[in-house]
């Protein structure tokens, strides 16, 4: 990179490094006597690290992060037990364990005592469940047995039906009948002869005794005739019927008596079918009873699921799901816990990634592929590479601390050798690669000056510097591109001038122009007011907006002590990392500074 080139840029990078406060200082700009004139008040002399040669570089766009680091893959150990719950032994936090390892013990004697109360009840159960299946089988085959006895009846009676439809009243209308056709012929012939014993009587031939016979005989021939008929017509009109309601009504007995026996076992059958089925629920009952209290018992052992760092729930801080942050004391023998509480993470440390922090202003220039190269705070030395794989989609808030301000995680896929030691919640700072400027016009960063929306620079100009008004482009960390203001081979002032350096300033006419075409946001300067620049005229900070942290007017000199850049903006915007520097009494007309730090 082209700031290695450089003496300044290495003293820089190197001291921000090391120690935030002393890159600030050293972007304070140096003390009178290390660059300024001589104590006589002659003619000033420059010493050459107080200057920059422009000239066309390649620099890579480097955006400076924090964060902490994470595990790619964990598991959460949580106790499972639905009842009094002991740790019996417990593996020491920060242990490294292999999968099937044994990391927590929980006293089992009560389920223990339980399951085998849970098996005598399935015992139990499981007799009773036999017998009423056996009940009901029982009233299964009593209820066939009735019901066959039943129809037996039922076909008896409608065969006595149809045995009297098709044979007794035929036989009996038959012999109705022959007996009144045999008594009318009776008496057909008794009446015919007792004519004939008339003319006998009369003739003297026979006795009148045996007239009267005859008589007698036609009268009884005459009675039965009239009883035959008389029997004829009872019969179709009275006994024909009674029989016949009589054979039905047995049939409808028999059948009547056959519901009322299916009835009687289907209730029956009811009852014993709701016993066995609440017999053989109870044993199911009894049986989900048993095996879940054999499922608890293998709750009482955690074992590991992975390979992994053992981690205590509550070393976790508490917004983040743990029971850290207050005081909570570690687990260990003779801990009670409750029911579903986590009591260890085991984060697989060979995959680590890094959660890292981005303004919500610098989100949209994060990529997916973008390179990363992360130090640990417990490693700071030591430089792991990573690529981006996402952004998260929503911003989080600063909290009570900053309410105002949003950020965005960016998850990073890390390479690290799992021999470095690397833990999760290990805070960290990165760089971010956005891209690479290549064969630019650039400056570093701490010759960048800005006055409202103007961005300048002092440029050698025999034996001062004179104010130019430049254009930016792409910045990174330490290296701004200027598109328009200077040439190469010209230099540029690194640090504040003294007013006996300055030989020409800007016309305030140009202050006053790009003042005006921006909205008021405060005083455009002027000790004490708010820096005009601290109201970004566009969001997206284009080419030619001035560098984050360039020096405006009398600025504090300092950067943030997490150094961590001021005002970070999207692509094209200013670089990340300049700080403000201390104006000299006697500055310029039009270069009035506020006393506010950039932003």
């Amino acid at each position: 990179m082209s700031r290695m080139k450089h003496s300044t840029t290495i003293l820089l990078a190197t001291a921000r490094r090391a120690a935030p406060l002393v890159a600030a200082v050293l972007l304070a700009g140096l003390p009178a006597g290390c660059g300024g004139g001589d104590s006589t008040g002659g003619t000033p002399t420059i010493a050459a690290r107080d200057t920059h040669v422009v000239e066309k570089s390649s620099f890579d766009m480097i955006l400076p992060v924090s964060g902490e680091l994470a595990a790619r893959n964990q598991v959460e150990l949580r106790n499972k037990l639905e009842t009094r719950a002991v740790i019996t032994e417990i593996v020491p936090e920060g242990t490294r364990v292999s999968k099937g390892d044994i990391l927590v013990r929980l006293a089992q004697e009560e389920i223990l005592d339980k399951t085998k109360d849970a098996k005598d009840k399935v015992n139990t159960t499981q007799s009773a469940a036999i017998a009423a299946q056996q009940s009901y089988s029982i009233k299964q085959g009593e209820r066939q047995s009735e019901l066959d006895k039943a129809d037996v009846a039922v076909r008896i009676a409608e065969l006595a039906l149809e045995g009297w439809q098709q044979g007794e009243v035929v036989n009996k209308r038959q012999e109705l009948q022959l007996a009144k056709e045999t008594a009318v012929i009776n008496y057909d012939r008794l009446k015919g002869r007792f004519e004939e014993s008339a003319k006998l009587v009369e003739q003297r031939y026979i006795a009148k005794d045996e007239f009267e016979k005859d008589r007698i005989a036609m009268i009884e021939a005459e009675a039965k005739v009239k009883q035959a008929g008389l029997n004829l017509e009872v019969y179709e009109k009275y006994t024909y019927f009674q029989d016949e309601a009589k054979k039905k009504s047995d049939l409808e007995q028999a059948r009547a008596e056959r519901s009322r026996v299916e009835e009687k076992f289907n209730a029956e059958l009811v009852k014993a079918q709701a016993d066995l089925e609440s017999a053989n629920f109870q044993l199911q009952s009894a049986k989900e009873r048993l095996a879940n209290l054999e499922t608890q018992i293998s709750y009482t052992t955690l074992a590991a699921p992975i390979d992994g760092l053992v981690v205590y729930a509550t070393s976790i801080d508490s917004s983040n799901g743990g029971r850290g942050g207050g005081d909570a004391q570690p687990p260990q023998v003779g801990t009670e816990l409750r029911p579903n509480e986590l009591v260890i993470l085991l984060p697989d440390t060979s995959n680590m990634v890094a959660n890292l922090k981005v303004s919500e202003a610098l989100s949209g220039r994060i990529a997916a592929g973008q390179r990363v190269t992360v130090y640990s705070d417990a490693l700071p030395n030591q430089a792991v590479g990573g690529s981006v794989t996402g952004v998260s989609v929503l911003a989080a808030s600063g909290g009570w601390r900053d309410p105002n301000r949003r950020e965005y995680t960016v998850k990073t896929a890390l390479e690290a050798d799992p021999s470095l030691g690397l833990k999760p919640a290990m805070r960290c700072k990165a760089e971010i690669l956005l891209g690479r400027v290549d064969d630019a016009l650039n400056i570093p960063v701490q010759a960048v000056f800005r006055q409202g929306p103007v961005t300048y620079v002092y440029v050698n100009d025999g034996a001062g510097f004179s104010q130019r008004q430049i254009t930016l482009g792409r910045a990174s960390e330490l290296q701004v591109e200027v598109t328009k203001g200077v040439e190469a081979g010209e230099k540029v002032l690194l640090r504040e001038p003294k007013a006996a350096e300055i030989v020409k300033k800007l016309d305030p006419s140009v202050f006053e122009l790009a003042n005006a075409s921006m909205p008021s946001f405060g005083g455009a300067g002027g000790r004490g007011g708010m820096p005009a620049m601290n109201a970004t005229p566009d969001a997206g900070g284009g080419a030619g907006g001035p560098p984050a942290g360039a020096r405006e007017g009398r600025g504090s000199g300092r950067g943030r002590p997490d150094g961590a850049p001021r005002g970070e903006r999207p692509a094209g915007g200013p670089p990340q990392g300049a700080t403000s520097t201390a104006a000299p009494s006697g500055a310029p007309a039009g270069g009035a500074a506020s006393s506010a730090p950039a932003q």
